[in-house]
Formats: C-alpha cells, sequence, structure tokens
C-alpha cells in the first residue's frame, strides 16, 4: 500500500463504514419514533400500496358504522313506541270487551267509550312522535322504506320498511266507538284484528333491527381484522428493533474509531523525515 498525505484510502473506507453505519442508524431511529416499519412509498412502494387500500377501506367502513348507528336508532325509536302502540291495543281490547256487556249502565258506557277514545289518541302520538333524524317509519309519512349501507363498497344496503301503526294503519281509523253494546262488539272485532296486524308488524320490525345490530357486530369485527392486517404489513417489531439500535449505536462508536485511527496514520510520514 502506497503511503501518502494526499490520498488515505483506509480513512475513505473507514468513513464510507460510517456514513452506512449512520444510514442504517437513522432508519432504526425513525421506525422506533414512529412505530412504523413503512412510512411511506419510498420504503416499500407494494406494502405501502397495499396498507392505503386497506386504510381507505377501513374509513369507508367508519362511514357504514356510522350509517348502520342511525338504521339502529330509528329501528330502537320504532321498537319502543311500536310496543306501547301493541300495549295500548291490548287496553282497547279490554274496554270494548267490557262495554259489549248489554248489562252495563250507560253512565259506564260512556266512561268506557271516554277511555277508549283516549287510548286511540294515544296510539296517534305515539305512532307520530316515533322519529329519529326526521325517520319515522311508523306514522305512513314515507315515500319509501328506509335503506342504510351495509358495506364499504356502497353496493349492498339494509332495509327498515315501513310499518304502518296509525289508526288507518292498524283498521281503527273510523275511529271506533263504544256508544252502544252492537257498537262495542263491532269495535272489538277491530280491536282483535288490529292487535294481530300490530303484533304482526312489529315481529318483522325486530327481525329487521336484529339483522342492524348483527351487522354491526360484523363491520366492527370487519374493521378491526383490516386494522390489525394494516399493522402487519407496516408496524416495526420495536423489541428487534431496540436490538438494531444498541448494536448500531456501538458499530457508530467503532467506526468513529477506526475512522480516527485511520486519519492519524499519515502522521508516520513524519518519522520517516526526521534526523536521527
Amino acid at each position: 500500500m502506497t503511503t501518502s498525505v494526499h490520498t488515505n484510502s483506509s480513512a475513505l473506507i473507514a468513513l464510507q463504514n460510517l456514513n452506512r453505519t449512520n444510514d442504517r442508524l437513522g432508519d432504526v431511529q425513525n421506525r422506533v419514533s414512529t412505530g412504523l416499519k413503512v412510512q411511506g412509498a419510498k420504503d416499500n412502494a407494494a406494502i405501502w400500496a397495499v396498507a392505503e387500500g386497506q386504510r381507505a377501506d377501513m374509513k369507508a367502513l367508519e362511514s357504514v358504522t356510522n350509517s348502520l348507528n342511525r338504521a339502529a336508532s330509528v329501528a330502537d325509536v320504532s321498537l319502543a313506541a311500536g310496543e306501547q302502540i301493541v300495549e295500548l291495543i291490548g287496553q282497547l281490547r279490554q274496554h270494548a270487551t267490557a262495554a259489549a256487556d248489554p248489562s252495563i249502565s250507560a253512565a259506564s258506557r260512556t266512561a268506557y267509550n271516554n277511555d277508549f277514545q283516549a287510548l286511540l289518541a294515544s296510539i296517534t302520538s305515539f305512532a307520530s312522535n316515533a322519529a329519529f333524524d326526521g325517520s319515522n317509519i311508523l306514522n305512513n309519512s314515507l315515500g319509501a322504506d328506509l335503506s342504510f349501507l351495509a358495506n364499504s363498497d356502497a353496493t349492498e344496503t339494509i332495509t327498515l320498511t315501513r310499518q304502518n301503526l296509525t289508526l288507518a294503519g292498524l283498521g281503527l281509523g273510523g275511529p271506533p266507538d263504544l256508544t252502544t253494546a252492537a257498537n262495542a262488539a263491532s269495535a272489538l272485532a277491530l280491536v282483535e284484528t288490529a292487535l294481530g296486524t300490530a303484533t304482526s308488524r312489529m315481529a318483522a320490525l325486530g327481525a329487521e333491527s336484529k339483522r342492524i345490530d348483527q351487522h354491526l357486530v360484523f363491520i366492527s369485527k370487519l374493521a378491526d381484522t383490516l386494522e390489525t392486517g394494516v399493522g402487519q404489513l407496516v408496524d416495526a417489531d420495536l423489541a428487534k428493533e431496540s436490538a438494531r439500535l444498541q448494536a448500531l449505536q456501538v458499530q457508530q462508536q467503532l467506526g468513529a474509531q477506526a475512522l480516527s485511527i485511520a486519519n492519524s496514520a499519515p502522521q508516520i510520514v513524519l518519522s520517516l523525515f526526521r534526523n536521527g
């Protein structure tokens, strides 16, 4: 090897090694500070592209979840009102049965009829006020059934069917009265039919509400799975990175020491020109 004060090949090699160590150390420090092994397309273009696609799906699933939560709220409000309406119809049946008794007095029949009409008014009120965010599927105000997002591509929906629980929808739109025994008997027949109609429609609404709840659980698990998958692609193993960091710090110190030794090598040239 040529000894020269102009060119120090050992120092150049030591500097190259030190620079490589510094670059690797910088990469490890970035992974430790961010927790990511793939921060952008520069790190790994293929993995980054896949991860970004999954992240987009996760954001879309947030919109699906919001839509389904709204569906669940509409269904819950409707179920609460519908259950009360069914209970009121049961009371209507009780009053109509009592008023159909030909032996009761006119005053008693009037009292039964007053309560009967008040219950009918309550049914109308419950059906009219069973709204959430402006949507009411019980009062026949909607022109179509309500549909909600079911997947991230917006190609599937879940439907809440309109269930008309107004007096007209239940066949009580006359409305019936209990002013006579004959009227009470007619009203009883209408009320029994209305009870069957209401329970059937509530059963259908309950089934749709359960489906919405089940789909919400599925979407939640799907989002968690996607998040886990993205993490497996881009998250750094901090235990491994900690070990790498310590090893590279030692290499950095050794590289700096090697460069210092290489830089001092030309000093030997001075000894060649000293007087004996």
